[in-house]
C-alpha cells in the first residue's frame, strides 16, 4: 500500500506518516517498505485515470504487510492505536489456531501409527490362517472314528 492510502486509513496526513517512518527508520527494513522510483511512479500515475496526485514533491513510499503492521505501532492517531490492538488480537488468534492445528496433526500421526500397527497385526493373523489352511490340506486321511455297519 502507498503512504497516502495508509495515511488516510490511519487518519493522519501523509506528511505525518512519512515523518513517523523517518523518526523510526530502524523499524522499517527493506522487507517492510520501499520508495517508488520515477518509472514506477509514472506507471502508477498512468493507471489512475483521474489523477489526484497533484504536485507531489516526493516519490511515494510503498509498504508491505509488515510495514503496514509496523506503522500502526509508530503512529499516534486513535485509528492507528485501534488497528494495532486489532493486529495483536489477530496474532493471538492465529497462535491459538496454530496450537490447535499442531495438536490435530499430532493426533492424526498417532492414529496413523496405530493403523500401521493394526495392519501389521492383521497381516500376522492372515499369515497364521494361511498356515492353518495349508496344514488342513496337508493332513493325512485318518480312519473315521465310530462304529462300522456291515
Amino acid at each position: 500500500m502507498l503512504d497516502r492510502d495508509l495515511a488516510e486509513l490511519y487518519d493522519v496526513e501523509t506528511k505525518v506518516l512519512n515523518q513517523a517512518v523517518k523518526r523510526n527508520i530502524e523499524r522499517f527494513p527493506e522487507e517492510f517498505m520501499f520508495q517508488l522510483n520515477n518509472e514506477e511512479f509514472e506507471i502508477l500515475k498512468s493507471q489512475i485515470v483521474t489523477s489526484s496526485w497533484g504536485g507531489t514533491r516526493y516519490l511515494p513510499i510503498a509498504f508491505t504487510e509488515y510495514g503496514v503492521a509496523m506503522l500502526s505501532s509508530v503512529l499516534r492517531s486513535k485509528r492507528a492505536i485501534e488497528v494495532n490492538i486489532q493486529i495483536m488480537l489477530i496474532f493471538s488468534k492465529i497462535r491459538e489456531m496454530i496450537v490447535d492445528t499442531l495438536s490435530m496433526k499430532l493426533d492424526i500421526e498417532e492414529i496413523k501409527r496405530r493403523l500401521s500397527n493394526q495392519d501389521k497385526n492383521l497381516e500376522l493373523v492372515f499369515s497364521y490362517l494361511d498356515e492353518l489352511i495349508d496344514k488342513k490340506h496337508e493332513a493325512t486321511s485318518r480312519r473315521p472314528i465310530g462304529f462300522k455297519h456291515n
